[in-house]
């Protein structure tokens, strides 16, 4: 066997040994990396330790066969044939390679730190993400904006001011209730009393509220005595059926002023005074809410006549 023939099958068996420790680093997970790192080094060193004892033996063996020839040339054919100039060649034959005799001239390989290139990688995707995110997000309706324009230009119109209402499930009958106080002087009546109110009227009259319960994702009516008992237990949201319900056990109409349709009377022939209600649906985080309109023009009395009470208790003090 020729040396050629020896540096082409090391070179060979080297290739093979790349490619079967690249596949044990892909098929390794977090748990097991720290001990396939330790195995594919033990086969590098194996695989290295083989070569050079090849490469000595076969040294050996053509020292033998040549002990006739000159001192130089035998020094030559020693350089020549030396394991550790057979093992340069190779890694420097082998393409794509990296070259081991590096580390036997003693010149330090920097490490490459994985970690840090996966996170560096993720942070590279996450910012792509986000200036992705803006970028469609500039591109699309901010319809919060649009909403709340639209609201305030429809009060303006009305002389009506929304009276915020806090959004915790209860939105619809605490708008009421402010609606109650402030148009019809009912100040002793609570948010369960409403919910109870809306719950018993609707039990009492299934023929109209049954056909609010079909529940699209079931494809099935819901139970109406389980209904009310959970609007009256529970905070569950408030919608057009309490509002119907309330409109007619307090015999009274209520609107709805909505951004971008008709104002919505529910109970128009109700007798007492109109309740006055505004509805939102992309202005509140949590979804759908309702507030409590206001007259503009009364809180603006309100507060003129509360100013001419303060001065003409100025002008008492400042005469006496």
């Amino acid at each position: 066997m020729s040396t050629e023939e020896i540096i082409a099958r090391h070179r060979k068996e080297k290739r093979d040994q790349v490619a079967l420790i690249t596949k044990m680093k892909k098929q390794g997970t977090k748990s097991t990396k720290k001990e396939i790192m330790k195995q594919c080094s033990l086969l590098e060193e194996e695989l290295q330790a083989r070569h050079k004892k090849e490469l000595s033996e076969f040294k050996a063996e053509n020292s033998a066969d040549r002990g006739s020839k000159p001192a130089d040339d035998e020094k030559n054919d020693a350089e020549a044939f030396s394991p550790e100039r057979l093992l340069s060649m190779m890694s420097l034959e082998q393409e794509g390679t990296p070259s081991k005799s590096q580390g036997d001239l003693g010149v330090p390989k920097r490490k490459r730190n994985r970690q840090k290139d996966r996170l560096a990688r993720r942070e590279a995707a996450i910012r792509e993400m986000q200036a992705a995110a803006a970028e469609e997000a500039n591109l699309q309706t901010n319809f919060k904006e649009m909403e709340l324009s639209n609201i305030t230009q429809l009060c303006q119109v009305a002389h009506l001011e929304p009276y915020d209402i806090r959004p915790d499930g209860h939105c619809l009958f605490a708008s009421i209730k402010d609606q109650l106080e402030q148009r019809h002087g009912i100040e002793n009546i609570s948010i369960q009393d409403l919910r109870s109110l809306a719950a018993g009227h609707i039990k009492d009259d299934p023929d109209t509220y049954t056909p609010f319960l079909f529940d699209e994702d079931t494809m099935k009516v819901r139970d109406i005595n389980d209904y009310a008992h959970e609007l009256q237990t529970t905070a569950m949201w408030g919608g057009d059926m309490e509002i119907l319900a309330l409109s007619k056990e307090l015999d009274c109409p209520i609107s709805v002023m909505i951004s971008g349709r008709p104002t919505h009377l529910v109970n128009a022939s109700g007798s007492k005074q109109e309740l006055k209600l505004v509805y939102y649906r992309h202005a509140y985080g949590l979804g759908e809410h309702y507030n409590s309109l206001r007259d503009k023009s009364e809180r603006k009395e309100s507060c003129i006549v509360e100013q001419e009470e303060e001065e003409i208790v100025d002008d008492e003090e400042s005469s006496s």
